[in-house]
Order: structure tokens, then sequence, then C-alpha cells
């Protein structure tokens, strides 16, 4: 992913800033030096006015002072604008700073959530092939192992394909091509392949109103579903319900996935969708995942002309909901 020129930029604006410091700071140096010669002068052209008139020693003593005064406003001002724009500098890169030490630990915790998901899944098939190729096995376990793999490899092939469309997004080489579909049997038929294979503890409930056409990319749009419903049941205790949603309001296709979990925190609904990020709380840290899923997921639904919000689930969860507007 090409990060270079964002993390280049605080460096960038730390050098401007120190140039504006170092030619400001000359500047006022020099403005002093001819404020205190003024100074000088002024005493002397006082001291001169002696001789005069008191009325023409007030004249001019005003004249003088008053050029003084505005000699030294002007100086205060520069002051006040330094100052201020070197606290705004400041804070602005502390505050990217700060940004780019919290994607740097993001980055830090997906090579390391990856390493775990990629060991993980290769691990568990290779111990399941050795154990067909070890020992002699009736057909049912056999078979059994044998979806086990398929499930494992199935799982690499998301986690990789995953990696690669985020690349994809990165770098602004990721293309749609839309067709019209009918997306209710689109959605049913891939949910129910999944559901079958996978065999889930969860109770997935399907709510499909029929005969639902949208066009869509059929490469990448059920990554939206898969994405979603993977995270629901990521996050969902064993037995209980997930329902997965779709129907029209309007001139707006809905799409929705609930889930009886432990839901999500108001400050967290949005971050939910920036690269990398994983809820913080430490039950939902030992589950698997990279934090590329709803990134990816809010991507590809904006491109499909769509918007993505998280909403709290009843009695407890949340839930995923998805508008698309029709094209």
């Amino acid at each position: 992913m090409n990060s270079t020129p964002k993390k280049s930029k605080p460096l960038f604006w730390f050098y401007i800033l120190l140039v504006y410091v170092f030619l400001q700071f000359s500047w006022w140096t020099y403005s002093m030096f001819q404020l205190n010669t003024e100074n000088v002068r002024l005493k002397t052209e006082i001291n001169l006015l002696k001789e005069e008139s008191p009325e023409e020693i007030i004249l001019r003593g005003n004249e003088l002072n008053e050029r003084l005064h505005k000699r030294w406003l002007m100086i205060s001002s520069e002051g006040a604008v330094f100052v201020f724009l070197l606290l705004l500098g400041g804070y602005q890169i502390r505050k990217t700073l700060k940004k780019e030490a919290a994607l740097a630990q993001q980055q830090k915790n997906f090579i390391l959530s990856v390493t775990h998901e990629l060991k993980s899944p290769i691990a568990s098939t290779k111990l399941q092939l050795q154990t067909l190729q070890k020992h002699e096995l009736d057909r049912t376990k056999q078979k059994e192992i044998i979806a086990n793999a398929i499930s494992d490899t199935e799982r690499l092939n998301n986690l990789v394909e995953n990696i690669l469309v985020a690349a994809k997004i990165e770098n602004s080489v990721f293309a749609l091509n839309k067709e019209e579909y009918n997306i209710s049997e689109y959605i049913t038929e891939g949910m129910n392949q999944t559901i079958n294979l996978f065999n889930y503890s969860q109770k997935v409930v399907l709510n499909i109103e029929p005969n639902i056409k949208m066009k869509i990319d059929r490469t990448s749009f059920p990554s939206i579903i898969l994405n979603l419903f993977e995270n629901a049941v990521k996050y969902s205790p064993a037995t209980s319900t997930i329902t997965i949603s779709l129907k029209k309001q309007n001139d707006k296709i809905i799409l929705s996935v609930a889930d009886q979990g432990e839901g999500i925190s108001n400050e967290e609904k949005e971050s939910v969708f920036q690269k990398f990020y994983r809820v913080g709380n430490e039950e939902v840290r030992k589950t698997k995942g990279t934090g590329l899923g709803l990134f990816i997921t809010k991507y590809l639904v904006e491109e499909h002309n769509g918007v993505i919000v998280v909403k709290d689930n009843a009695p407890k969860g949340s839930v995923f909901e998805v508008t698309f507007s029709r094209e």
C-alpha cells in the first residue's frame, strides 16, 4: 500500500514551520534592534528640544511618542501573529504525528493478525491432510475432515482476497463492472451455500423480499454480504440469531445484517469502518480478524451508490444497515 507521501507530510510541515520560525526570529531581532536605535534617537531629539519653547517641546514630544508607540504596536502585533502561528503549527504537527503513531500501531497489529490468520488455516489444513494420509478412516470421518479442510482453505482465500482488494483500493486501481441482477435470488443462493458449507453455531434467518433487481458488480458485491455476515458471526454468541434482510423502501433498497452480540458503542460506530481498526475491548480483540473487512465493505457499498451505518439492535447487538440508491 502506497503510504509514503502520507508519512512524509508531517515532516514537510515541520520543516516549513522551522524555516518560518527562523525567518520570523531574524525579523524580530532586526525589529528590536531598530526599535532600540529609534529609542536612542528619540531621547537625543528630546534632549535637543530643551532649547525650544515649551509648546514646541510638547508638540514634538507627542509626535515622537506617537511614532514610538506605533513602532511598539507593530512589533507586538507581529509577535502575537508569530506566537499564534507557532502554536497552531505545533498543534497541527502534534495532531498529525499522533495520527501517524496510531496508524503505525494499527499496521503493527494488522501484521500480527495477518500472520496468525495465515498460519492458523495452513496449520489446520496440513494436520487434516496428514490425518487422511496416515490413518484409515471411515467415509463419514473422511467427509468431515475434508469439509474442515475446505472451510480452512476458504477462510485463507477470503483473507488473501481482502488484502488484495484493500491494496487495489489504496492504489485506486479497483474497477467495477456493474450489470443488473436479481439480487434477491443472488443473496439467497449465496447465503444458503455458505450456511450449508460452514455449519455455523448461530441460527441464521434470511428475510429476503423477492424479485429485487439492482445493478451490481458480480465479482465484488458478495464481499459486502459475506463481510457483514462473518463480522456478525465473529461477535455473536453460539445459538444466538443472525438476521439478514433485504427489502425495497420507496426508491431505495435496504440490506441489513443484525446480530445479538455485545454491540458497538456510539463512539466507535464510525471508527469501525477505518482501515485496520478493531473495536478496543479485550473480548473483541481475542476474536479473529485483520480490521480490513468493514473498510472494504464501506468502499464497495459507496461504489454501488450506497451508504452504510451501524445501529443498535434490540435488546442487544448491532445492525449494519446498507441503503442503496437505485440507478
